[in-house]
């Protein structure tokens, strides 16, 4: 009988994973890389409790959903597992997505192998590729935690970042340098800065329509050293050259690896982050939004309402129409994975659990190879939950074959017990007196 406990067991537990693999859902993780193209807000790789993954995904934002069923779609793989890169969508064609930098590893493993400092993503046929670059610094390889942003004529701008050894602990050198990639021709080129540009990792770069990159936050060369959230360092991109601003208002706490997204009003909102200890591991991850004003360089805090979102660090966040769309990360020091995600209504700071394209404006067309993605999605998820019917059948049909085992097994009993008497008894032929009807019913007295 233990044996059926066991396979109930297994049932009733395996039947969970089987359903999680029929939604077709990504595992939880952290350090990864976020493009929106379109109506696909992609997610590129990041840390998973296996390792580094190589995995795409994307939410499909062309249709109303549930946060607690958000409509998870998965795309052709990297050539390589990756974490903290960066990535950003081209200007001139609006589906080819750059990425740069970053750690590259063996697919889900925690063994490093350079390969290319620069991808391109073909949204559009799903297809990578590895460019030749030109002139390419050599010192950039293998550099990540670094922000990129792109100007409208295709150049990218990658600033600072930190180089990793092969044995995933941090070299000695941070670099203040501006790398610059023309993504028409390819080539590249490095503005080494003074002594006064400070180097930065973990921060965030926002370009705004006046060509001037704002970086927030961020830490230096010293793991627990966070640079000055009130000190806001600003790169123009037509003139290159940087200077800084003094941000008045709210007090925000310091931090790095935090989001940031950009309105149309020009305003830069930020979203969690977190501090570090001596040796850079995760100290503290906040859960706050503040909000910066580009037009009068003043910070805020908004009064915000709904069910907030968890503190979040080393996640991902988009802008899309109202909607502050933030997902994965790490909620704590020990909690590093998840992967749920929180949208925030921005035009009046709401935690909402509901994305309803009714309520945003200006609706996007859906990309061209949206219906073909869907089909595709559908087909796996039909044939996730037509293997799990298939599987729980057999299991519930090994099931029923033990218990009939069982039962038939009491039902042959040993001769000589009283049991097999009665079994006896019951087989015995009824002799009846002629003329006289036999009774109805017959009546089994046990006899002493």
């Amino acid at each position: 009988m233990k044996s059926l406990y066991y396979i109930l067991f297994i049932v009733i537990f395996g039947s969970k994973y089987f359903f999680i693999i029929c939604q077709n859902v990504p595992s939880p993780r952290h350090q990864q890389t976020s493009t929106l193209v379109d109506t696909k807000f992609y997610f590129f790789g990041g840390f998973t409790i296996i390792g580094a993954s190589n995995e795409v995904w994307y939410l499909d934002l062309s249709s109303s959903f549930n946060i607690s069923t958000p409509p998870w779609h998965s795309d052709v793989v990297m050539p390589v597992g990756y974490n903290f890169g960066t990535s950003y969508l081209s200007p001139i064609d609006n589906s080819t997505v750059f990425l740069i930098g970053g750690r590259t590893w063996i697919t889900n493993t925690r063994n490093f192998s350079y390969t290319s400092s620069v991808y391109k993503f073909d949204s559009r046929t799903s297809q990578w590729t590895a460019p030749t670059i030109k002139n390419f610094n050599s010192s950039f390889q293998s550099r990540n935690e670094m922000q990129a942003v792109i100007d409208n004529n295709g150049k990218i701008f990658v600033f600072g970042g930190i180089n990793r050894g092969n044995n995933d602990n941090i070299t000695t050198t941070a670099y203040n340098d501006m790398n610059i990639l023309d993504s028409n021709t390819m080539i590249w080129s490095t503005q080494t800065q003074s002594q006064s540009v400070l180097v930065n990792i973990d921060y965030t770069a926002t370009l705004l329509p006046s060509g001037l990159i704002v970086y927030i936050g961020g830490r230096g060369s010293n793991p627990a050293n966070l640079n000055n959230i009130s000190q806001v360092r600003i790169f123009d991109t037509k003139s290159y050259t940087w200077s800084n601003k003094s941000a008045s208002g709210s007090i925000i706490a310091s931090r790095g690896d935090h989001s940031a997204v950009l309105t149309q009003g020009g305003n830069i909102i930020i979203y969690g982050g977190s501090t570090y200890d001596s040796s850079g591991n995760i100290a503290y991850v906040f859960s706050d939004l503040a909000v910066l004003n580009t037009n009068s360089w003043a910070w805020s805090v908004p009064s915000v309402s709904g069910t907030n979102a968890p503190p979040l660090t080393q996640h991902s966040a988009a802008l899309y129409k109202n909607y502050m769309i933030i997902a994965f990360g790490a909620t704590s020091a020990t909690n590093l994975r998840t992967n749920n995600i929180y949208i925030i209504d921005i035009q009046n700071y709401t935690w909402v659990t509901t994305f309803n394209v009714h309520t945003t404006t200006n609706t996007a067309k859906p990309t061209q190879n949206y219906s073909t993605d869907q089909a595709n999605n559908n087909l796996y998820i039909g044939i996730g939950i037509g293997a799990g019917v298939v599987i729980l059948a057999l299991v519930l049909f090994v099931i029923g074959f033990f218990i009939y085992k069982y039962r038939h097994k009491q039902s042959i009993a040993t001769p000589g017990t009283p049991m097999n008497d009665h079994i006896r008894e019951t087989q015995m032929s009824t002799v009846y007196t002629l003329g006289i009807p036999p009774p109805e019913t017959y009546a089994r007295n046990p006899i002493y």
